[in-house]
């Protein structure tokens, strides 16, 4: 269990002039928090391509509801996710991102509206040795959609730093998720959170694919109750993927926004 902070986000060990994980593998058994942190940290760096399908489901008010995100990744830069709405018609109910690290497309089909613009350029002058390992952020290989489901899973330094962090933390066991041995994390009242779940019996547990590093599944719940879980259920480092796959022209009668 762990109560301190872990602020090595930004931390990347760089070797023969390229950054490379600090921890390659897990050794056997479990680690601590602080390690398996380092651990997911790299994760991205484990794989050149990525295949990966999330299924979220969310529980409120209006009831459940559910969400499907595929994402497809070439480092560095290419990234495609698409986000549907499973039982609908794929034509009218989904949502694409795409990006070459140079410009990012989005379309949505059921407005048939989209969007080209250039990849926003990073602050300048973020070097880690000059601030506080907490006031830093992850400087990823391929851009993912911010404050998404696949950016969490794939970079999930942040999450770790400033927010699992910011709670009391501990390794609970392991599971199996899409086929694969993950490690359980669970964290009691995490505070870097949205302000209706700043509250004592916020809490979340967190898998992590023993593998590679990713978040594998993610589960919320407030007072006992479960509001969300997130969970992957394909998932396909150095995968395959057709030459087409980031490839994309706005159908005709899309009206472009910018």
């Amino acid at each position: 269990m762990t109560t301190q902070r872990w602020d090595r986000a930004a931390l990347v060990p760089i070797r023969r002039g390229e950054r490379r994980p600090e921890i390659v593998s897990l050794p056997a058994g479990l680690p601590t928090v602080d390690e398996l942190f380092t651990f997911m940290r790299d994760a991205e760096r484990r794989f050149e391509t990525l295949r990966m399908r999330i299924e979220e489901h969310t529980y409120g008010g209006r009831g459940a509801r559910v969400e499907a995100i595929d994402v497809a990744l070439q480092h560095p830069g290419h990234a495609r996710v698409v986000t549907t709405l499973p039982g609908k018609v794929a034509a009218g109910h989904h949502e694409l991102w795409v990006s070459d690290g140079e410009i990012i497309r989005t379309y949505s089909a059921a407005h048939k509206l989209g969007t080209s613009r250039p990849v926003r350029n990073r602050v300048r002058g973020l070097d880690p040795k000059d601030y506080p390992g907490r006031s830093t952020v992850y400087d990823p290989i391929t851009m993912l959609p911010a404050e998404t489901l696949p950016e969490l899973f794939v970079h999930p330094a942040g999450y770790c730093q400033n927010v699992l962090s910011t709670g009391t933390c501990w390794i609970s066991g392991t599971d199996r998720v899409a086929d694969r041995e993950a490690i359980v994390i669970e964290c009691d009242h995490p505070r870097a959170v949205e302000r209706y779940v700043d509250r004592p019996d916020y809490h979340v547990q967190v898998t992590v694919d023993r593998l590679d590093g990713l978040i594998t599944r993610l589960v919320e719940s407030v007072g006992g109750d479960v509001t969300r879980v997130a969970e992957v259920v394909h998932l396909d480092p150095d995968a395959a993927l057709p030459a087409t796959t980031f490839d994309f022209e706005f159908p005709e009668g899309t009206t472009l926004l910018y």
